[in-house]
Formats: structure tokens, C-alpha cells, sequence
């Protein structure tokens, strides 16, 4: 096993583009302008809904709840880290809240200040997990540090400190014995999509693409996984953070593309009469294959949040605890499929992300045929 892989991991590049990229999309109270309405004229907000109608479920038994309220609280992002309970019992971990105001300029407080969107703090207040201030004419621009963020940082951290060790390991006892701890459990997985998912779909030049590969694999792996922890954060199912991945692989995918490929798009193996319906539909496939990655995992993910959720809400629904059984058993069983969903999507994002880096890099013939240097045969006479 080539240790060159795990090194690769040392260098924070990767990881800080994604995390740089995502921080400047997952919050969607980015920037808030124009005139912003009082709380009293504004509708009610999916999370607020979803928090109210637990804490109403809880001091009135009769009370219905809004199961599709709850959901949206659970999947979305948030400016703090909710743990366990619920009104003045619940138990968060604060965050820390950035804005650029037009009028007071920078701005950095604890989430905690807006006590779950009860209370206002310096004239802002938090109003459906959106920062907005009781001035009118005040701009926002906000890039606090929400759940998603703080879980990509945690993943980041994790991934840095994971693979160093292992690099660390196989640089000071070599790659001549069986490997051992972190490295019994990881080499499989990244010999797999080195040799599996990269060389066989890139072909001889995929060593270049390895660590970007690698990255997104486990990237996507690690926060499925941290995902299906009741207090995670449901960072893959944030379509922010796949339109970033989607982006990072569309650049990649066509800063390295080669001659052919600009060949096919713009002058396809077609007659001529055909090239203005054929080139359109060329040039929009250059965005429809990125656009399925980030649909295909954001759509997975959050739906077997939102099945999980909805079925142990059937308990509440029903309003008897006969049905709590199969309920149980249920999301028991999806909560199993999704320890599947988790890796089987991590590979499909990296599956293609390197089949579409392939079509692009690969070099072909006169008559668009793949040519791959090392599987060339000697010709036999």
C-alpha cells in the first residue's frame, strides 16, 4: 500500500476550499435586505411551529402536534447545537453569532442571547433560525458559525487528525508488515477507491485525482454517520453543502478536460444541420450531470430523516401507544437502511465524480473510441 495516499491528507487545501465554500453558502440569512417586517405582522416560522408544538405537546396531552413542523426542526439548520429537552429545560450548545450590519458594522455575540428566538438582543432578534434587525433601513449580512458549519468543522478536524496518524504510522514502521488499529479498518476502504473508483474510471493519470476523491469520500461518509446520531447535525442534507461538492467537482471535472472533450461539446460527431439543437443540449449537460450529484444525495439523506421522524410520529398521530410497535419497528428498520444509505451514498457521489472526471481527461481517437495507454495489447502478427 502506497502511503503517499495517506500524506496527501496532511495538506488542509481540500478541506479548507469546502469548508470556505460551504460557510459562504449553508447560511441561507446570508444577506438580508430591504425592508424587514415586525415580528407581530410575520408568519409563523417552520421552526418555531416545530418547537411550539412540542412544548405544547408536553404540558397539554391533547394538544396535536405538527409531526411535518417537528421534521423540518430536526433536518434544518440552526444557530445553536439543540442536545436534549425542550422550552426553558432544553440543553444547547451556544454558537457564535457573525453579522455585518450596514449601520454598526461587525457584530459577534452567542447565540444564546436570543435564548431559542424568545428574546431580542441589540436591537436583533431571531425569527424562523433568520437574524433581523427592528431597523428597517439596516442591512445584514450574516456568516455565523450555525450547527452545519460547526459539524464540517468537526468532520474537517477529524479527518486532518485521522489520516495524519495513520500517515505517521506507515512512515515510521514502512508498509512491509499487516497494518494494524486505524489502519486495518481504512486501507481497504481507500485501496478501494483508488483502484476501483479512480484508476477504473480515469484511467493511468488517476493518482492526481486520488486526494479529491479520497476527500469527498469520506467527507460525505463521516457526516452520514455523525447524520444518524439523534444530536447530529444533518450536514449531507443540506443542499448547500452538496452544491458546493457539485461545484468543486464541475471545476474540476472541466478545468482538466482535454481537446476531445471540448471537441464533442462544441463540434459533436453529428451532421452539421444538427449542431444547433445538439450543442445546446451539450453545453446544458455540462451542468445537468453536477446538478444530479447535488439533488441525488440531498434528496437520500434528508428522506430518511423525515421517514424516521414522521413514523415515530405516528405514535402522537394516533394518540395510543398500540401503534407505538410498529412505529418502533419501523423506524427501527430504516434507521438500519440508512447505515447502508450512508456508505452506498458516499460511493455514488465518488463513483461518479470520477466518472465524470474520466469522460472529460480521457483521451480518445478519430473515431471517439477510449484509448487507455496501460490497457493497450501488443499487436500480434
Amino acid at each position: 500500500m502506497n502511503s503517499k495516499y495517506y500524506t496527501s491528507f496532511k495538506s488542509p487545501f481540500i478541506l479548507t476550499l469546502l469548508l470556505a465554500c460551504f460557510m459562504l453558502f449553508s447560511n441561507s440569512s446570508f444577506c438580508n435586505e430591504g425592508v424587514q417586517q415586525d415580528s407581530a405582522h410575520a408568519p409563523e416560522a417552520t421552526l418555531s411551529q416545530g418547537h411550539d408544538a412540542i412544548t405544547e405537546k408536553a404540558h397539554d396531552p391533547d394538544a396535536p402536534v405538527d409531526i411535518a413542523a417537528v421534521a423540518f426542526e430536526h433536518i434544518l439548520d440552526s444557530h445553536s447545537w439543540h442536545l436534549w429537552g425542550e422550552g426553558h429545560d432544553a440543553v444547547a450548545l451556544p454558537l457564535p453569532v457573525i453579522i455585518y450590519s450596514s449601520t454598526k458594522g461587525l457584530q459577534t455575540f452567542s447565540s444564546s442571547r436570543f435564548e431559542h428566538g424568545h428574546a431580542e438582543y441589540n436591537g436583533y432578534r431571531l425569527h424562523d433560525e433568520e437574524i433581523l434587525s427592528n431597523d428597517p433601513n439596516e442591512k445584514i449580512y450574516d456568516f455565523s458559525i450555525t450547527k452545519n458549519v460547526a459539524q464540517l468543522m468537526l468532520t474537517a478536524l477529524i479527518l486532518f487528525l485521522l489520516f495524519t496518524s495513520i500517515a505517521k504510522a506507515y512512515k515510521n514502521h514502512g508498509v512491509t508488515t499487516a497494518p494494524k488499529g486505524k489502519q486495518s479498518f481504512f486501507e481497504p476502504l481507500i485501496t478501494f477507491v483508488r483502484d476501483d473508483i479512480a484508476k477504473s474510471n480515469i484511467g493511468h493519470n488517476s493518482d492526481k485525482y486520488v486526494p479529491y476523491l479520497l476527500t469527498v469520500f469520506f467527507l460525505i461518509l463521516i457526516n452520514n454517520v455523525l447524520g444518524l446520531i439523534p444530536i447530529g447535525a444533518n450536514l449531507t442534507g443540506n443542499i448547500a453543502f452538496t452544491f458546493v461538492l457539485s461545484v468543486i467537482t464541475l471545476i474540476v471535472t472541466n478545468v482538466n478536460a482535454n481537446k476531445h472533450y471540448w471537441h464533442h461539446i462544441f463540434a459533436p460527431p453529428a451532421p452539421k444541420a444538427l449542431y444547433p439543437i445538439l450543442v445546446p443540449l451539450e453545453i446544458v449537460g455540462i451542468f445537468t450531470k453536477p446538478f444530479a450529484l447535488m439533488i441525488r444525495l440531498f434528496a437520500n439523506i434528508t428522506a430518511g430523516h423525515i421517514i424516521v421522524i414522521s413514523l415515530v410520529g405516528l405514535i402522537f398521530v394516533f394518540k395510543t401507544l398500540w401503534i407505538s410497535p410498529v412505529a418502533v419497528g419501523f423506524a427501527l428498520f430504516i434507521d438500519v437502511l440508512e447505515c447502508l444509505v450512508a456508505l452506498l451514498q458516499a460511493y455514488i457521489f465518488t463513483l461518479l465524480t470520477a466518472l465524470f472526471i474520466g469522460s472529460a481527461s480521457a483521451d480518445h481517437n478519430e473515431d471517439g473510441v477510449h484509448n487507455d495507454e496501460d490497457e493497450k495489447a501488443p499487436v500480434k502478427h
